[in-house]
C-alpha cells in the first residue's frame, strides 16, 4: 500500500526528542499500517472501537494504540485491556467508566482531557471553568480515581483557513495547560492541516493521517 515516506520522514525529522507523532490510521488498511510499522513507527490513532479491535488483533503487539475519537462509555470495556492512551475524555462519567474498566483489567489507563477551544459547536470537550473545577477544586473526583492517570490535555482548533484564529486557539490551550499543569506531560494538538502551527505553540503530540496515508477512502 502507498504511504508517503517522504512526508512521513519530513514530519518525524521536524520533531524534537520529546514530541510524538500519532499516525492516524482510521479507515486505512492493515497493509498501510504495516508499511509504516516497518519504518519503525509505533504510535497509531484510531477513531472507531470496532475497527481498533480488529486491527489490534491482527497487528504486532508492540504497537501503542491511541484512541482519538469520541468514546462512548459503553465501549470503554472493549479497549481497556490494551489501549495506550485515550485522547478525548470529555466528561466526568467517562472518567469514572475508564477507571472502572481499568480496575477490572488490573491496569492504570493513561488519559487526556479534551478541551473545547474551537469556534464550532460540533467539537466535544470541557471548557476552562469545568476543567478548573475538575482539577483544582478540593476533593475533586480525580483524586478518587486511582486507576486512571491524567497525562495532559487535548484540543482541536477550528477547521479554518484563518491561521491567526487557529494559532490563537492553540495558544489559549497552551496557556491553560501551563496554568493547570501540576504533573502533566502531554499537550496533544495539531493535525494534518495545522500541525506546524501547533508545534510552534507548544504541542508535544500531533495527530497526522492524510499527509502520511493519503486521502481517506
Amino acid at each position: 500500500m502507498n504511504i508517503n515516506k517522504k512526508k512521513y520522514t519530513e514530519i518525524v525529522s521536524s520533531l524534537s526528542k520529546n514530541q510524538v507523532l500519532v499516525a492516524v490510521s482510521k479507515v486505512q488498511p492493515i497493509e498501510s499500517i504495516k508499511a509504516l510499522y516497518q519504518l519503525g513507527h509505533r504510535d497509531f490513532g484510531e477513531n472507531y472501537v470496532q475497527e481498533l479491535l480488529a486491527k489490534e488483533a491482527a497487528l504486532p503487539k508492540d504497537i501503542r494504540w491511541h484512541f482519538i475519537g469520541h468514546l462512548q462509555s459503553n465501549k470503554v470495556k472493549y479497549i481497556a485491556p490494551f489501549v495506550h492512551l485515550i485522547h478525548g475524555v470529555d466528561s466526568e462519567s467517562l472518567l469514572k467508566e475508564i477507571n472502572k474498566q481499568a480496575i477490572k483489567n488490573n491496569r492504570v489507563i493513561d488519559c487526556l482531557l479534551q478541551v473545547h477551544i474551537a469556534m464550532e459547536d460540533t467539537k466535544f470537550g470541557f471548557d476552562e471553568n469545568e476543567l478548573t473545577q475538575l482539577l483544582l477544586k478540593p476533593n475533586n473526583i480525580i483524586q478518587d480515581l486511582k486507576s486512571i492517570h491524567i497525562k495532559g490535555l487535548m484540543g482541536m482548533a477550528s477547521f479554518s483557513d484563518d491561521v491567526n484564529l487557529v494559532r490563537s486557539e492553540f495558544k489559549k490551550l497552551k496557556e491553560l495547560y501551563n496554568k493547570l499543569n501540576t504533573s502533566f506531560s502531554i499537550l496533544s494538538m495539531g493535525m494534518s492541516g495545522d500541525y506546524k502551527i501547533a508545534l510552534e505553540e507548544g504541542s508535544n503530540m500531533i495527530r497526522v493521517g492524510s499527509l502520511i496515508f493519503g486521502a481517506r477512502q
